[in-house]
């Protein structure tokens, strides 16, 4: 269903709700208009407990898809992100076989999702050793950035960069001004925390020390000094790094963070044991650490906070029957990203424009979607309803990603997506085989990291 206009009492426009009537033309915001404004065609009226904001974009998702499709594939995660509101991803280059990691694992990679899309999505490339010296063409074919480990990723075909290797893919993409990500934990650290076979979460907890995340992290901002290379930091779980990443921001360096609902929501003492769907590397910590989170997000030490969605199978997930060495590290969240990061923010007195904001212009800003994000004329017309009026109890069996299991399940949100809109088209919850989605690639010459890198285009 196309819509024309959507017309509502509270609309996020350059960070304050307003009241306004967004009409769409070919999939864009053509114009924004008082409320009052007689609207001609298919016009979707809010109610006034609801408001209207930009879709999310969420860059970092595991959709697996091809070779893990079991775990999760294109269908159900992009039928997830539009019922929780999220309009554009960005998939990671793990977890799916091949990996993302050549040319032609992109290829394959666009074949898989190929009509099957119910949500933009574009595709990070992965730095491996078996890649160095050869990442400028992944660049070349579209690729948003490079992601990389510096300790094991859990998946035999997308091993970690040693320091020397890491440092090396730094310049190397440092060279023509891509972006490289990485989740940071130290492997040293790991290899010497206690790991003994454990249902406790607390033994758990202590085999994924603060440690691991701050050294990797000095890591990480030593390389962006030495290279000049823009870096991310995935998945920001302990705020003993944020020092570290405040020094690099006041110094310059061209560091960007992000972290998780998960971090945000939950914390180490409300994990019951034996529980992995709680699990996820690195891990939830304590419950000052969480709220040193919420306040680094307030400061703009972390920009940005994306769902990290990595399902996996529940034979993979419940291998160990409760051993949290043994079952998948992963969280599934994507559907209820946005419900549960704004109902813990109106607990903090948080508004919910900073909430969007951290979850859609930042991240569209953090990959150069410059028309993704905001609700500006000439944007993307990805418009969401949201409604803080309706309590939704979260079911994860009634969840659109694959397996019923996430840590979300039986918590009561206030607030819910009533409607999403992708480049104008309505997403209709009974039509889950229907693809209002395209496939993005990065727009523009090699280091364009303008406004208009990015922009929306079949892949």
């Amino acid at each position: 269903m196309r819509v024309d206009a959507v017309q509502a009492r509270r609309v996020l426009v350059d960070g304050a709700f307003v009241p306004a009537t967004v009409l769409v033309r070919d999939g864009r915001v053509a114009a924004l208009e008082p409320f009052a404004h007689d609207a001609a065609g298919l016009v979707l009226r809010v109610p006034d407990t609801a408001c209207v904001l930009p879709g999310n974009v969420d860059t970092h998702v595991h959709v697996n898809e091809p070779g893990r499709t079991e775990w999760e594939g294109f269908v159900t995660a992009t039928a997830a992100a539009a019922f929780g509101g999220a309009t554009t991803l960005v998939d990671m280059p793990l977890n799916s076989v091949p990996p993302t990691t050549t040319p032609e694992h992109l290829a394959v990679k666009r074949a898989a999702a190929r009509d099957e899309l119910m949500v933009d999505v574009g595709f990070w490339g992965g730095a491996v050793p078996d890649n160095r010296g050869r990442l400028a063409p992944l660049w070349e074919e579209g690729v948003f950035g490079f992601k990389c480990f510096l300790a094991p990723s859990g998946v035999d075909e997308f091993p970690p960069l040693d320091p020397a290797q890491f440092r090396a893919a730094l310049a190397e993409v440092a060279a023509f001004d891509g972006l490289m990500l990485v989740h940071a934990e130290d492997a040293a650290a790991l290899a010497s925390a206690p790991a003994p076979p454990s249902r406790a979460y607390a033994d758990f907890l202590l085999s994924r020390p603060d440690g691991a995340e701050v050294e990797a992290v000095r890591r990480v901002v030593d390389g962006a000094r030495e290279t000049g290379a823009r870096v991310h930091v995935l998945h920001l779980s302990s705020a003993r790094a944020l020092d570290v990443l405040a020094a690099a921001r006041a110094e310059g360096l061209r560091v960007t963070v992000e972290t998780c609902p998960h971090y945000l929501c939950f914390d180490a003492g409300g994990i019951p044991d034996a529980a992995p769907q709680f699990k996820c590397c690195p891990p939830i910590r304590d419950a000052g650490n969480r709220e040193a989170l919420w306040d680094a997000l307030r400061a703009g030490v972390v920009d940005a906070v994306v769902s990290d969605h990595s399902p996996a199978s529940p034979l993979e997930k419940l291998r160990g029957d409760g051993d949290l060495q043994q079952a998948w590290g992963g969280i599934s969240g994507l559907q209820v990203s946005l419900a549960a990061v704004a109902h813990e923010a109106a607990r903090r007195d948080v508004p919910l424009a900073d909430v969007s904001r951290w979850m859609s212009r930042n991240t569209a800003d953090l990959v150069g979607l410059g028309r993704k994000g905001r609700i500006e004329v000439g944007a993307d017309a990805d418009l969401v309803v949201y409604d803080t009026a309706e309590e939704v109890r979260v079911e994860a069996a009634r969840l659109a990603h694959r397996h019923p299991l996430s840590a979300y399940d039986g918590l009561s949100l206030a607030g819910r997506v009533t409607r999403t809109l992708v480049r104008g088209d309505a997403v209709d919850p009974a039509r889950p085989d229907h693809t209002w989605g395209r496939m993005l690639r990065r727009a523009g010459p090699s280091g364009d990291a303008g406004r208009n890198a990015g922009e929306t285009g079949a892949a």
